[in-house]
């Protein structure tokens, strides 16, 4: 009788989440993907609204990332969802700021800038692409608080000098150091990275 109780207790115990990815991976069945991805799109809107700051962009956003794992998580043995999912998100959404920044021209930018950006466009495959946006992560926290959010500001909302120093209290002339410091040293740092 207790081998029994222990047994059903068992039965009703929740399937982990690597199993059922791996199910999926199996099933390709896009509504067992629906279940897994379900407690993590409040997450994924957070991230994705961090990045794009327009609530709508956001929204599809998060199903044009779901429509990507239908692919990906076919491909990829992921241990963590969260965290990968979190990666996922982030890229997207810096790739969809790129891609935007493209299409309107980067005539006006520096030689410090095409560096930069030449630094992280090499065309590769998605897994080198992920590292050197993972990279690009790592460098963002290394440097001041100041080039940070300067940066920040400047690249991915696309704030002029005067609206950083409104916004942060910086002084408008140290804005325009900091960003240039802060490219400097993201490009030292992601060449440190070496090659993905």
């Amino acid at each position: 009788m207790k081998f029994l109780k222990l047994f059903h207790l068992k039965g009703n115990e929740p399937v982990p989440e690597a199993e059922k990815l791996a199910a999926y991976r199996r099933s390709g069945d896009v509504s067992a993907l629906g279940v897994l991805y379900a407690p993590y799109m409040d997450m994924v809107f957070g991230v994705c609204f961090q990045y794009l700051r327009d609530e709508e962009d956001s929204k599809d956003a998060v199903m044009q990332i779901f429509e990507k794992l239908i692919v990906d998580l076919k491909q990829h043995e992921v241990s963590n969802l969260k965290s990968w999912l979190h990666s996922v998100a982030r890229n997207h959404c810096l790739m969809k700021l790129r891609s935007a920044r493209s299409v309107a021209g980067f005539e006006h930018l520096e030689d410090a800038d095409h560096e930069l950006y030449a630094a992280l466009d090499r065309d590769d495959s998605p897994l080198h692409l992920e590292g050197r946006l993972d990279a690009l992560d790592d460098c963002m926290q290394k440097l001041t608080r100041e080039q940070r959010m300067s940066i920040e500001l400047f690249y991915m909302q696309e704030k002029c000098y005067r609206d950083i120093a409104g916004e942060t209290g910086f002084d408008m002339g140290k804005v325009k150091s900091y960003i240039q410091n802060g490219k400097r040293n993201l490009k030292i740092c992601i060449e440190s990275h070496g090659s993905y």
